[in-house]
C-alpha cells in the first residue's frame, strides 16, 4: 500500500502561482511513476501531468503545457506540481496518484494504483 497526501490547496487570482505537494508513505516512492490529475465540478478526472520514477520522462496536458511543471524528490518521498500563470479554468480538485508502471510517464487514470484524497485549487478572475 502507498498512502498519498496532497497539500498546497488555495485560492489565487488569475495569473498567480501555486505549488502543490504530495507526500508518499508506505512503500518505496521510487518504485512508482507519479501523476497529477484534476476534476472540476461536473467533469471527468483528467490528467494534468505525469512523471516516471526517475524524473526522466514527463508528460503534460496540452492545456497546462508551458505553465505547469511536475517534479519529484525521491529522497524525500514527495511529488510536486508548480503551477504558474493560473487561469480560472484551472479551478478543480487536484489529485496525486502512483502507478507501478514506474518507467513511464503514465497519462491514463486506469493505470494508477493509488490515489490521494485531493486538494482544492480555486483561481479567481
Amino acid at each position: 500500500q502507498v498512502q498519498l497526501v496532497e497539500s498546497g490547496r488555495g485560492l489565487v487570482q488569475a495569473g498567480g502561482s501555486l505549488r502543490l505537494s504530495c507526500a508518499a508513505s508506505g512503500r518505496t516512492f521510487s518504485n512508482y511513476a507519479m501523476g497529477w490529475f484534476r476534476q472540476a465540478p461536473g467533469k471527468e478526472r483528467d490528467i494534468v501531468a505525469a512523471i516516471s520514477w526517475d524524473g526522466i520522462y514527463t508528460s503534460y496536458a496540452t492545456s497546462v503545457k508551458g505553465r505547469f511543471t511536475i517534479s519529484r524528490d525521491n529522497a524525500n518521498n514527495t511529488l510536486y506540481l508548480q503551477m504558474n500563470s493560473l487561469k480560472p479554468e484551472d479551478t478543480a480538485i487536484y489529485y496525486c496518484a502512483a502507478s507501478r508502471l514506474r518507467g513511464l510517464a503514465i497519462v491514463t487514470a486506469a493505470a494508477y494504483d493509488y490515489w490521494g484524497q485531493g486538494t482544492q485549487v480555486t483561481v479567481s478572475s
